[in-house]
């Protein structure tokens, strides 16, 4: 596929980044997309690898390799090499239903897996994924489908995030009158409220709302399950019920001064600021506005690294990113072998930001929490914290040590926590009486089946906190099951079923 010596003379490159120091001054997307010209070349670095590891779409040693909606890499990567762009376009929405989002959010496992990647830089996969699907929209290719045919079928689906959209489009293109119940204002759910504009703008994901809605897709937002209607109203009235609710129960930080004014989960300031964003009538409470506060991020992931490139755009006075993990090694490590995930040293588009804002990584690694303090008036003044050394224990497990005599006294007036969610909430499948596993719906992945008669479970609620690419493939799945439960038969596509 592509240039067969195409990996060898052209090296890679990624898309246009707009200067830090520039972008922090506004909400716009932080990069561009490729041109023709890029795209055309990055493509001729696929090479004919005989068995593409890109699209494997599995877990090894616990992280995602390859992808996981099995997208057709190669075959598109040729194909924009060869200019054949609408080809591409049909190529890449045969098994993504949503390649701008993951063109511009997803972590891009397949590119940790690429072949080319054993000794030298991956195809930039990702972003000629993102150029193909950018450029279908701008020449007017992607137009409403509208299903030729309903069943009589009524499927409601409970949640709007990737998992709930892909199950919506698939079965409403399947001829099934799909209604998604969504309890935000807007449609979209973490793609919406959890991932900021810089990533992401929300035009993309309005535009592909709209669209759905333009192919039958009924909305009803602003409305929560158990709360504005039943769940029992819900399962009378539909003949399938799909709960896509998401994992957003947050892992919390149980520490002395927990309780003071300061101290936030991630998810509260990221969602307050989008709405601001999007609203000009929201305002940004005093205790979620960085601007001239110390503020400190405790966690190291993708989440964390948005919450500083939002208090960047707010004006905070400083910014420190607390991790417990040790700094991850420049190239892969003996145990971290191709084609598993890559755990490597790397500079996110915050990160490279805030060094250019304050001259240097703003990144503290193994360090430990200990306990928040507040002033006189209850408000966070600073927290304390202790390095901790990684070990492994008699029976190999890793373990963390603290190291005594590193306590530390940070000054913070705003501490965001960032640390993952623990599983789904529960007020919802209380309602509709599901069983759970650490709050997780007890649905069997390919089968997506709960212990109540039609309702099924989809993507963060059933499996836990995951990539968008993990959502959108057991929305896909979920919708085969159900239009199989429903009809008896489907000619919906299915990698599990195959």
């Amino acid at each position: 596929m592509g240039k067969a010596t195409g990996f060898m003379e052209y090296e890679r490159q990624t898309s246009n980044e707009r200067q830090p120091l520039e972008r922090i001054n506004d909400w716009k997307e932080y990069s561009a997309p490729f041109s023709d010209k890029v795209a055309t070349t990055q493509g001729a670095r696929c090479m004919d690898c005989g068995t593409p590891f890109c699209h494997i779409g599995m877990d090894i040693d616990g992280a995602t390799s390859g992808c996981p909606v099995y997208n057709l890499i190669p075959e598109w990567n040729d194909l924009v090499y060869r200019g054949k762009w609408k080809e591409a376009l049909a190529r890449l929405m045969k098994t993504n239903n949503f390649p701008e989002f993951t063109g511009r959010v997803c972590p891009a496992p397949c590119e940790g897996s690429c072949t080319v990647a054993i000794n030298d830089p991956a195809v930039t996969i990702k972003n000629i994924e993102q150029k193909i699907i950018d450029k279908g929209f701008e020449n007017g290719w992607i137009t409403p489908r509208i299903p030729q045919r309903r069943t009589g079928k009524k499927v409601a689906i409970i949640g709007s995030g990737p998992a709930g959209l892909a199950a919506a489009d698939q079965l409403n293109q399947a001829g099934h009158s799909v209604t998604v119940f969504e309890r935000a204002d807007r449609a979209g759910g973490l793609l919406t409220y959890g991932i900021p504009n810089m990533k992401l703008d929300k035009d993309v994901v309005e535009r592909r709302v709209n669209l759905l809605r333009q192919e039958g897709v009924d909305f009803i937002l602003n409305t929560e399950v158990g709360k504005d209607i039943s769940a029992e109203e819900i399962k009378a009235d539909y003949d399938s019920v799909i709960l896509c609710t998401g994992a957003q129960k947050h892992r919390d930080l149980p520490l002395e001064g927990r309780d003071a004014e300061g101290v936030r989960f991630a998810m509260d300031y990221l969602t307050i600021a989008t709405k601001s964003i999007l609203d000009e009538s929201v305002q940004v409470e005093e205790e979620l506005n960085a601007e001239g506060k110390d503020v400190i991020v405790i966690g190291g992931g993708d989440t964390g690294a948005d919450c500083i490139a939002t208090a960047l755009r707010q004006g905070a006075k400083s910014i420190v990113q607390f991790g417990k993990h040790p700094q991850l090694p420049i190239k892969r490590s003996g145990d971290n072998l191709w084609p598993a995930f890559p755990n490597v040293f790397s500079l996110e588009y915050a990160h490279k930001e805030a060094k250019e804002k304050f001259g240097e990584d703003i990144r503290e690694y193994s360090i430990q929490t200990k306990k928040f303090v507040t002033d006189e008036k209850g408000k966070l003044k600073e927290l304390h914290t202790v390095q901790m050394k990684k070990t492994r224990d008699e029976n190999g497990m890793f373990v963390f040590e603290e190291i005594p005599g590193t306590e530390k006294v940070w000054p913070a007036q705003l501490v965001l926590i960032a640390i993952g969610f623990e599983g789904a909430e529960q007020p919802v499948l209380q309602a509709f009486s599901v069983k759970t596993q650490r709050n997780r719906v007890n649905a069997k992945y390919g089968d997506f089946q709960t212990n109540v008669e039609h309702v099924f479970a989809a993507g963060d609620a059933r499996r836990g906190q995951s990539l968008i690419v993990w959502a959108i493939n057991e929305g896909r799945e979920v919708a085969y099951q159900v239009d199989q439960y429903l009809m008896g038969e489907t000619a919906l596509p299915s990698v599990v079923n195959m």
